[in-house]
């Protein structure tokens, strides 16, 4: 009769390299993904903000003067609300949970009003008049010849790139890391080692006392 120990046998080891699972996977992407997009959209709209987006005339004595108006004069909307998302963008790494969810929406409506209000403002003639009235210091002047650029819509194009990121952050930003998490305290007490002490000095024997240490011990 074979001898039939009773001890059971050892677990098989466990696998040291586990697969990466899908969501994780998509997670470390969305997160290289929405940084690209959310700083490159903020990119092109301070740059497209800056270029004519209108261009014109005032009538002034015998001939005219020709007018035109950046971005930023026709509206700054489109900028702030880049600088907006940009700002959201950076503060998803330093929140999480419900807090995250909020800024992720905030860097989603970011993009999303700047492209609306960048096409409203498209085919915009008020930052023109005012400058023609400006130039004849008659309030009753208008430019004419208008005419409007692309700019508008390029700056609309990168504050869909800004939507896009926020988006992405709302669908995957709850499994992107956390800005210096690895620095955060778990809650467990730290544990304090004792200074060095001299015996032989009174004056550590009193500090291991004020520390409430046991200067006997």
């Amino acid at each position: 009769m074979g001898y039939v120990s009773a001890v059971p046998p050892p677990p098989p080891p466990a696998a040291t390299d586990a697969p990466e699972s899908p969501e994780s996977k998509n997670g470390r992407r969305s997160v290289v993904v929405a940084l690209l997009l959310g700083a490159l959209g903020a990119a092109v709209v301070l740059l497209a903000s800056g270029r004519v987006w209108a261009r014109g005339s005032a009538a002034v004595g015998g001939g005219s003067l020709p007018l035109t108006a950046d971005g930023r004069a026709v509206t700054g909307l489109p900028a702030a609300l880049a600088i907006v998302g940009l700002a959201a963008l950076v503060a998803v790494f330093a929140v999480r949970g419900r807090g995250r969810l909020l800024v992720s929406g905030l860097l989603a409506l970011s993009g999303l009003g700047g492209a609306l209000s960048a096409v409203a403002a498209a085919d915009d003639h008020r930052a023109l008049d005012e400058r023609a009235v400006t130039a004849t210091a008659d309030t009753a002047a208008r430019v004419a010849g208008l005419t409007h650029t692309a700019w508008p819509y390029v700056t609309a194009f990168g504050c869909v790139l800004i939507l896009l990121a926020g988006l992405l952050a709302l669908r995957f930003g709850r499994s992107w890391p956390a800005m210096g998490g690895r620095y955060e305290r778990d809650g467990s007490p730290r544990r304090r080692t004792p200074a060095a002490m001299d015996p032989d000095r009174p004056e550590d024997l009193w500090k291991a006392l004020d520390r409430g240490e046991d200067p006997t011990g």
